[in-house]
């Protein structure tokens, strides 16, 4: 049981340590993040459309 405890002891104290974000670190991240996300998507669907017209014009 005092393993339990000292694991717990120290579990708490490092979380103390923690530096969470704050709301604006937050949200700002994920507009960031959804930014990044959306206009890869965008690149990699042209990608796929140059490349699938340019195959059915190979292939006829």
């Amino acid at each position: 049981m005092s393993k339990f405890t000292t694991y717990y002891r120290n579990s708490k104290l490092e979380l103390a340590k923690v530096i969470f974000p704050t709301k604006p670190q937050v949200k700002q991240a994920f507009i960031a993040v959804f930014l990044v996300v959306t206009f890869i998507s965008i690149f990699l669907a042209l990608v796929d459309l140059i490349m699938s017209s340019t195959l059915s014009v190979i292939l006829g």
